[in-house]
């Protein structure tokens, strides 16, 4: 086993003595290859059990199908181990799963099969008797998390007329509480205090989530669902399938007469805000080819498709709602906080401000109502590709204060972006010993924040007081000796004896 022929050769016997197993043990051996080698993430060895157990069809899940674990390590031929500390049952080395890879005709339909068998046991009596309590005992049903999260992973692959028909069944009725709420553990931000409020979540936003199109068709011709339909987050099943890109989902949505294709959800948001955000061109486009869809329509914080899209830095995006007439390029949010472009500049997204600022209607100084400039928002965040292109703009004022007086080289110097400090100040118009309406400095914050390289940066300007008090009589070495920077300490109390330069 040293040679990868060898190896393979190996690997290939020994998967012709599983499947020559007597009675049922060349079934096992095979399906937990299958389930091992495909599945969306390491099973446990609970999980993997409870999945061989499942009768196909069957709306009675029998406990004593289940098999223990030396059984199956036995009927794969040592082909797979468990991992003690994950509890988790794996390959016994990558090179099977390499093989098993480069060999798709092991297993037949692989994929609808893990659906077939993830909508059974979702399907089961077992299952559905799961209490719908915030933290349900699922000790007896282990495998329900997997299935409620990637049974539609599998199906979206691949599905067979039998998966169709358990999903069908299983959606035709509002989707199981606990079931969503594993489904939507997945989603980035999601506002789980909902859950505490009892809220629908039909079949079909659950297939509209997956992007399933067979089973959205299928509901949709059932009667059984309400194509509006509001779900824990006041979303419709088109705002899922916009979230996740689904545009042949969204199309069949969008074919039915009384689509509210503009319905905002709980916080405001739009299919189009989530299209946008995700950076999914397809369905951006397919929104906004209707007339009945606001490409310009904020959320209940002020942010617009075209903010998330500059936030999220989905380039395609921006272009395509910057080629609409009703869409406000520089437009802020509720707050006045960022505009689009302060949004990608906070972010660091070079091509969105490129864009942006391509537009002759898109201020790059705006302030926000706290006076804080594009500028200001990227040099806080280190972002120097930004900020060179900004400083490119003669429109721009690098050195311009904020309502409390502090300019940029002041955020850049707090939160210790040394390279961005030195862009700064290798601009003529910056004052590098400027104070702030507390009179503290660039130096002074660097100082009170340990930021021993800005520091350095700093005391070799021959501008820079290194014993310039603020308002409350505080030196940058008073700061850096309260904070305990020791480090600091000792460079402003070697300045006296350093010869100043400029960079």
């Amino acid at each position: 086993m040293t040679g990868g022929l060898a190896l393979g050769d190996v690997y290939g016997a020994t998967i012709e003595r599983i499947k020559a197993q007597d009675g049922d043990r060349s079934r096992l051996g095979m399906t937990a290859l299958m389930w091992i080698s495909h599945a969306e993430r390491p099973l446990q060895a609970d999980e993997l059990c409870h999945a061989l157990a499942v009768e196909l069809g069957s709306t009675d899940f029998d406990a004593g199908n289940i098999p223990s674990m030396s059984t199956l390590v036995s009927c794969c031929q040592g082909l797979i181990t468990v991992d003690k500390e994950a509890s988790t049952v794996r390959l016994i080395h990558f090179t099977l799963q390499e093989y098993l890879s480069t060999h798709p005709d092991i297993f037949s339909s692989p994929r609808s099969a893990m659906a077939d068998i993830c909508l059974t046991y979702l399907n089961s009596k077992q299952v559905k008797a799961v209490s719908t309590a915030p933290s349900p005992d699922i000790r007896n049903a282990p495998f329900l998390k997997y299935c409620s999260v990637y049974w539609g992973v599998h199906a979206k692959r691949e599905f067979s007329d039998c998966g169709r028909s358990l999903a069908l069944e299983l959606l035709k009725e509002p989707y199981g509480q606990i079931s969503t709420k594993f489904l939507l553990a997945q989603v980035k931000n999601f506002p789980f205090w909902r859950f505490s409020t009892p809220s629908p979540f039909s079949g079909l936003h659950c297939a509209s989530f997956f992007g399933i199109v067979e089973v959205v068709a299928g509901l949709i011709e059932m009667g059984c669902c309400n194509i509006n339909e509001e779900g824990f987050s006041g979303g419709g099943p088109l705002a899922w399938a916009a979230h996740n890109g689904h545009e042949e989902v969204v199309k069949v949505l969008l074919a039915q007469e009384n689509i509210s294709p503009d319905k905002p959800d709980n916080d405001g948001r739009t299919p189009l805000s989530f299209a946008a955000e995700n950076g999914h061109e397809g369905v951006v486009k397919m929104l906004l080819r209707r007339e009945d869809v606001n490409p310009d329509k904020p959320d209940n914080k002020g942010l617009t498709p075209l903010a998330f899209a500059a936030r999220n830095g989905r380039e395609g995006v921006v272009k395509i709602l910057l080629g609409r007439e009703d869409v406000n390029p520089d437009k802020p949010d509720n707050d006045g906080q960022k505009t689009p472009l302060a949004f990608a500049a906070w972010y660091g997204h070079e091509g969105v401000a490129k864009i942006l600022l391509g537009r002759e209607d898109v201020n790059p100084d705006k302030p926000d109502n706290d006076g804080r400039t594009p500028l200001m928002h990227t040099a806080w965040e280190g972002h120097e590709g930004v900020v060179k292109i900004l400083l490119g703009r003669e429109e721009v004022n690098p050195d311009k204060s904020d309502n409390a007086g502090r300019t940029p080289l002041s955020f850049a110097a707090q939160h210790g972006r040394g390279e961005m400090v030195k862009i700064l100040l290798g601009q003529g118009e910056v004052d590098p010993d400027k104070p702030d309406n507390a009179g503290q400095t660039p130096l002074s914050y660097a100082a009170l924040c340990g930021r021993e390289g800005v520091v350095s940066i700093l005391l070799r300007r021959q501008e820079v007081n290194p014993n310039q008090s603020d308002n409350d009589h505080q030196t940058p070495l008073w700061y850096a000796a309260w904070a305990g920077h020791e480090r600091v300490v000792a460079l402003l109390q070697s300045r006296k004896a350093a010869t100043p330069s400029t960079i």
